[in-house]
């Protein structure tokens, strides 16, 4: 269901992309919502929680990462260009300059240290309100309704940034573009650094985000991408995946 969902993006049509989101307020009627899947979002949407649905209800799902990039060329279909939050975000960011923007997601002090750069470096031109990442869904859409702001960037982590954006887009009353964003929130906030570019051309960022995390991202890198090799394996030979643990 979710890879039936992903949008594969060649690198001509990158910036044409990125120009369909930065105006997506102005060309529809109601809320979108744009979603990456990777490796690790595969895992959990094998789980039985309604993660799947949530992710594939995306109105834009975007590939992150060499592993769905292998898992789409075993099935035939082309990856295109690999597109991850961390590094679309803020050119997203910087194409709506102008525009009213909501920071949902993480916590104090992080979130004024990353509203802080977004407004000093990527939006200087536009209004931003924010919110911690640990609130009810209706103090967000409270918050979103009193301030209308076009793009709306959750930094919840999964699996809720994925279920508070399908509910936002159901209630809210206006045209928006809702960004499930990780951790960017976090990166821009000089949290998490960013890893040298030569491993990130080379889709070995993971790597160098496990020696930073090693207690928090054992789990998802050490264990989770083996796991989501084997689950790859089973599926195209078996027709069958091995349960999540």
């Amino acid at each position: 269901m979710v890879l039936s969902q992903l949008r594969s993006v060649p690198a001509a049509a990158e910036a044409g992309l990125l120009h369909e989101l930065a105006h997506s307020a102005a060309s529809h009627e109601w809320p979108r919502t744009l979603a990456f899947a990777n490796a690790h979002a595969m895992n959990l949407a094998s789980g039985p929680t309604l993660f799947a649905e949530h992710l594939a209800g995306a109105d834009v799902l975007l590939r992150d990462g060499a592993g769905l990039a292998m898992l789409m060329r075993w099935l035939g279909l082309s990856p295109g260009v690999n597109l991850n939050g961390t590094d679309l975000i803020p050119r997203l960011l910087q194409a709506c300059d102008g525009q009213g923007l909501a920071v949902l997601g993480t916590r104090s002090p992080d979130l004024e240290r990353g509203v802080a750069t977004i407004a000093a470096q990527l939006m200087p031109h536009s209004q931003v309100c924010s919110a911690d990442g640990f609130q009810p869904i209706a103090t967000y859409r409270d918050l979103l309704q009193i301030h209308r702001p076009p793009l709306v960037l959750l930094a919840m982590g999964m699996p809720r940034q994925e279920a508070v954006a399908l509910e936002l887009r159901r209630t809210l009353g206006y045209p928006c573009l809702i960004v499930c964003g990780g951790a960017i929130v976090d990166f821009l906030a000089g949290k998490n650094p960013r890893a040298p570019a030569w491993l990130r051309r080379r889709g070995l960022e993971w790597l160098w985000r496990l020696g930073h995390e090693p207690r928090r991202l054992f789990k998802r890198y050490v264990l989770g991408n083996p796991l989501f090799v084997l689950r790859a394996v089973c599926f195209l030979s078996l027709g069958q995946l091995p349960p999540l643990r």
